[in-house]
């Protein structure tokens, strides 16, 4: 019976033994998501957060520029990893450089923990050819984890010549809560503002030419230049309306655009109520404050512009298109030179051209000397008699280019969406103040052949207050609560795919797991056998020393020894 009792028990022993060493390794294994896939299938795949998982599936972005300078906009074919996409793709500009931006952005679905919320100030942003480094010099918060308070300070963008920026401060905020997700308040913030910023001395995309002589501008034949206009000056100045090199001022003086007084932005993320439901809505805003623009500060033509209403984007989904919306305040800006108000940019009239020509013998003829400048919008700088408005242009002025101003432009998109779950997604973008520099067809005929050919439909845009939003929300708004069980697949969407639970932390863990079961498995194994087959007594085997001598052969006795 005490032979009998290990061997009763070893089948069970071993059951016990075998559950007690699975419940450390299976309190290990993690559930893991299929994003991103390792390269190597020897490397263990990423692993998911552990613990409650927020209910709410919430994103949305919110980014003003107070100000943009794009070269040769839409000249730029955009570049892809696939062939010939690109094409597809609008074009991108030459140059883009932005100044004081403000970006706030929220997503639920971000793969890493501090890209839920991010919140930035930038002095300066740069793209060429549709390829964007990153500056330094930024205000930058994330979350998680959540952050209480904001940051702020001052920024310092990069001297460049063809634009000026005055001093900068910028505020970040970024919020994400591990229990309840984007219910909080706000989820992203951030705001920039600056002193003062001038833009563009020179037309860096105009032929370097003299209006007359060599190489330069082919006249019709019989056409005079008006007394008291200097011919030296440059196509790249606009014929002497901008220095024309050198670092752009301060002050604004001498730049096609200034603003003398603050500008300031604001851009928000974040959760409203939604009229009726427990759920919230997602909703994206974007703010400006202006004051004055100048164009042409310091000449004797410069225009001022007034901002009599500030513009608001604001972009709200509910998860629902009948109820999801864009709301935008759209600007009033006035444009008066010497006091006195030319033109009014509003919703009614949202674009003003104003044409910068070559002043012809005919004006000198009819008010004396003129002043070293251009026409600009039907107005001559005259040496004796000021400013004066001219009603008909026609033989008088020889046409170069077009300042376009435009205010608003609004673009709206939404759509239904399934990926990453299931909503309605909505979004928009809007500008204060549009300023464009367009060739005129009589510019090309001017220009020598080649120059002319070449010389493209758009030479350069100014961008004020630029303002994008998107909102995207699940049916139904965002759920604010907790899950008390691992989160399932979002609504609509498909169970990842690829390893659904794993040990490994590293390498070398990864590979020891399969060895570790194995050893285990080939130890239990030997117990169980050596339990069910015990050992059996066998006869003792007596042998008996020769009697005979060394030859004699050997025989076992019949008798046992003592």
């Amino acid at each position: 019976m005490q032979r009998r009792l290990p061997r009763a028990l070893a089948v069970p022993a071993t059951a016990a033994l075998l559950l007690l060493l699975a419940a450390p390794a299976g309190a290990q294994e993690i559930p893991t998501t299929p994003i991103p896939q390792p390269n190597n299938p020897s490397q263990p795949p990423a692993s998911a957060p552990i613990g409650p998982q927020p209910l709410g599936h919430a994103v949305g972005d919110a980014g003003t520029a107070l100000g943009v300078l794009r070269l040769l906009p839409n000249s730029v074919t955009t570049s892809t990893i696939l062939p010939g996409f690109g094409q597809t793709l609008p074009k991108q500009s030459a140059l883009e450089a932005g100044m004081g931006l403000s970006s706030a952005s929220a997503n639920s679905e971000a793969y890493l923990s501090y890209e839920k919320a991010i919140a930035q100030s930038s002095p300066f942003g740069l793209a060429a050819g549709g390829q964007a480094p990153q500056t330094p010099g930024s205000l930058v918060q994330t979350a998680l984890p959540d952050n209480p308070k904001e940051i702020s300070g001052g920024l310092n963008a990069p001297s460049n010549p063809l634009l000026n920026v005055g001093l900068l401060n910028g505020t970040a905020h970024a919020r994400w809560s591990e229990s309840l997700g984007p219910c909080v308040d706000p989820i992203a913030d951030a705001s920039t503002s600056v002193a003062s910023l001038s833009l563009l001395n020179v037309i860096p995309t105009l032929p370097q030419v003299p209006l007359i002589g060599g190489g330069g501008l082919n006249l019709p034949q019989g056409t005079q230049l008006a007394q008291g206009f200097d011919p030296k000056s440059g196509l790249q100045s606009l014929g002497g309306l901008l220095p024309g090199s050198g670092q752009t001022p301060a002050a604004g003086t001498g730049s096609l655009l200034s603003l003398p007084n603050t500008l300031s932005s604001r851009s928000q993320v974040k959760l409203v109520d939604i009229p009726g439901s427990k759920n919230k809505a997602v909703q994206s805003r974007s703010t400006l404050q202006a004051a004055d623009i100048n164009i042409l500060k310091g000449t004797p033509l410069e225009l001022n512009l007034k901002v009599a209403s500030q513009p608001t984007l604001t972009v709200t989904s509910t998860g629902d298109a009948k109820t999801s919306k864009v709301d935008y305040q759209a600007p009033v800006i006035t444009i008066a030179a010497g006091g006195k108000t030319l033109y009014t940019l509003d919703a009614a009239h949202p674009t003003k051209d104003i044409p910068i020509g070559l002043p012809l013998s005919q004006l000198s003829d009819q008010f004396g000397a003129l002043d070293n400048v251009p026409v600009v919008g039907g107005l001559v700088a005259t040496a004796q008699k000021g400013i004066q408005q001219l009603g008909d242009t026609t033989g008088k002025v020889l046409d170069l280019g077009v300042l376009r101003l435009s205010i608003a432009n609004l673009e709206q998109k939404q759509s239904e969406a399934s990926t990453p779950f299931k909503g309605y997604q909505i979004g928009a973008a809007a500008r204060l103040l549009d300023l464009q520099v367009l060739p005129t067809q009589k510019l090309k005929e001017l220009l020598p052949k080649q120059a002319g050919d070449n010389l493209p439909s758009s030479l350069a845009q100014l961008s004020l207050g630029e303002q994008i939003a998107r909102s995207y929300a699940p049916t139904g708004g965002v759920v604010c609560g907790t899950a008390t069980t691992p989160p399932a697949p979002p609504q609509g969407g498909a169970a990842p795919a690829g390893p659904a639970k794993h040990l490994a932390y590293t390498n070398g863990a990864y590979d020891t797991v399969p060895l570790f079961w194995t050893g285990t498995a080939m130890l239990l194994l030997g117990v169980v056998m050596v339990a069910a087959f015990p050992n059996r007594r066998r006869p003792a085997l007596v042998l008996k020393r020769p009697s005979g001598g060394p030859g004699t052969p050997f025989k076992p006795s019949p008798y046992p020894r003592d």
